[in-house]
C-alpha cells in the first residue's frame, strides 16, 4: 500500500508574492474561454429559423456541450496536475475552435450535436476556470489564494459581458454562421497566452499539509469526505440555475414580447455585475465562513427569481433582474474552489475541483434541456424557473453543515 509523504515546496518566484503575468494570462484566458459559450444563447434563433429545427434539438445540444464540459473537467484537471497547464489549453484551443468552426456548416442535428455540443463543451473543459484557478492556487499563497480566485471568476465574467455585445453585433453584421467561424478562429491566440502558466503541481507552491498521493487515491478520500460530497452536491443547482438562463433568455426575452435587444443588454449586465459580484466573492470568502456564504447566495438568487416571475415583466424589470442576477451569477466560484482547496491542498486540486464542477455540469445538462423540452411541451419556460428557485433552497441546505477546515491526515503520516 502506497505510503502518503508530507512535502512542501516554495519556489523562490512565489516566495515573493503573486505572479501578476502568470494571473493576467489566465483571467484572459478565462474569458475567451466562458465568453463565446455564454453567447450562444443568441444563435438560437437565428439558427432554428434557418435550419428548421426546434428548441428542444437546440437545447438538447447546449445540454450536451454542458454534460461534456463537466465529463472532461475532471480528467483535463488531471492531466493539467501532472503534465502541466499549458499541455491542456493548447488541446482547449484545437477542440474548442474546430467544435464552433464545424457547428457554423453543421446541417444535421447529429453534427450541431457533435460540434456545438461534444467538442465545444470539451474545449471549454480543457480551458476553463478550474484549469486556470488550479494552476493559480499552486503559485499562490494561501493568503492570496481567494483574492485571485475572484480575479480568474471576473475575468470569466467580462468575458461573458464583452461576448454579448460582440456576438449580437456580429450576428447582425455578417450572420450566425461567420460569426461562429470568427470566434472559433479566436480560440486559437489561447496556447499562446498560455505560455506563463506552464508547469504541473509539482512546480508550484506546496503547502505542509499536502501529501504525495495517486489521483485515484485522492479521489476516494475526496469521495469519503462529507463536506466534499456536500459541496458537490450543492454545486449541481449551480449549473442548472446559470446554464438555463445563458441558454434561453434571450429566446425567453422574445416571448414576452419584449425588444430583443433587451436580451443583450440584460446579459451583458449579468456579465458585468458578475465580475463584480465574482471579485466581492473573493474578499467575503477570503474572511468569512464560506460554506455560509455560499448558502446565501442560493437563497439570493431563489429571492430574485421569485420577485422577477411575480411581478410585472418589462424592459425595467428585466434590467433590474440582470442586475441582481449578475451579482450572484458566479460568485459561487471563488468559495467553492477555496474550499476544496482547504480541504485537501492543492496537488490534486484540479482532479478534485473539476469533480465538484462535473456535478455542476450535469445540472447545467439538465436546466438546458429541460428548458427547450418542457418549452416544447407547455409552451413556457415557468415550470423550469421554479424548479430552480426550489432548488437553490435544497442548495442553501446542503451548504450549512460543510466544515471549512483540512481533512484529517494524522493517521496516514509516519511517525518520525
Amino acid at each position: 500500500m502506497e505510503t502518503p509523504k508530507m512535502v512542501m515546496a516554495v519556489p523562490a518566484r512565489q516566495a515573493r508574492g503573486i505572479p501578476w503575468l502568470l494571473v493576467i494570462c489566465g483571467c484572459i484566458i478565462a474569458g475567451l474561454t466562458f465568453g463565446p459559450r455564454s453567447a450562444m444563447g443568441f444563435f438560437q434563433l437565428p439558427m432554428l429559423a434557418e435550419r428548421g429545427w426546434d428548441r428542444t434539438t437546440f437545447g438538447l445540444a447546449m445540454a450536451l456541450q454542458n454534460l461534456f464540459w463537466g465529463i472532461g473537467q475532471p480528467f483535463f484537471g488531471a492531466i493539467a496536475d501532472k503534465f502541466g497547464t499549458w499541455r491542456v489549453l493548447v488541446v482547449s484551443a484545437i477542440l474548442y475552435s474546430s467544435g464552433l468552426i464545424l457547428m457554423a456548416h453543421a446541417e444535421s442535428t447529429t453534427m450541431l450535436h457533435i460540434s456545438g455540443g461534444i467538442l465545444v463543451g470539451l474545449g471549454v473543459a480543457a480551458g476553463s476556470f478550474s484549469i486556470v484557478l488550479s494552476a493559480f492556487a499552486r503559485n499562490v499563497s494561501a493568503e492570496n489564494r481567494s483574492l485571485v480566485f475572484g480575479l480568474g471568476t471576473a475575468a470569466g465574467s467580462a468575458g461573458m459581458f464583452l461576448f454579448a455585445p460582440i456576438s449580437q453585433g456580429l450576428i447582425d453584421a455578417y450572420g450566425w454562421s461567420d460569426t461562429l467561424v470568427y470566434l472559433g478562429i479566436a480560440m486559437l491566440v489561447i496556447p499562446l497566452l498560455a505560455i506563463p502558466l506552464a508547469g504541473n503541481s509539482k512546480t508550484g507552491r506546496i503547502a505542509q499539509t499536502d501529501i504525495e498521493q495517486s489521483a485515484s487515491a485522492a479521489l476516494r478520500e475526496a469521495l469519503g469526505h462529507r463536506s466534499y460530497v456536500l459541496l458537490t452536491s450543492g454545486f449541481f443547482v449551480c449549473g442548472f440555475q446559470v446554464a438555463f438562463i445563458t441558454a434561453h433568455f434571450p429566446a425567453y426575452i422574445r416571448d414576452l414580447g419584449i425588444d430583443a435587444r433587451y436580451a443583450v443588454i440584460a446579459l451583458a449586465l449579468i456579465g458585468f455585475f458578475n465580475i463584480i459580484g465574482s471579485l466581492a466573492a473573493g474578499f467575503i470568502g477570503q474572511r468569512y465562513s464560506k460554506p455560509a456564504f455560499l448558502a446565501w447566495i442560493y437563497i439570493g438568487r431563489s429571492i430574485v427569481v421569485t420577485v422577477f416571475l411575480l411581478i410585472p415583466q418589462t424592459p425595467t424589470t428585466v434590467i433590474i433582474f440582470a442586475v441582481a442576477m449578475g451579482l450572484l451569477w458566479l460568485s459561487t466560484v471563488p468559495p467553492t474552489n477555496g474550499l476544496v482547496a482547504i480541504m485537501f491542498g492543492t496537488r490534486h486540486l484540479g482532479m478534485l475541483a473539476g469533480v465538484v464542477f462535473f456535478s455542476h455540469q450535469i445540472g447545467s445538462f439538465l436546466g438546458v434541456w429541460l428548458g427547450g423540452y418542457l418549452y416544447d411541451q407547455f409552451g413556457s419556460y415557468d415550470p423550469v424557473w421554479w424548479l430552480g428557485v426550489a432548488l437553490g433552497l435544497f442548495a442553501a441546505a446542503v451548504h450549512m453543515p460543510i466544515k471549512e477546515r483540512p481533512i484529517d491526515r494524522s493517521a496516514l503520516v509516519p511517525a518520525e
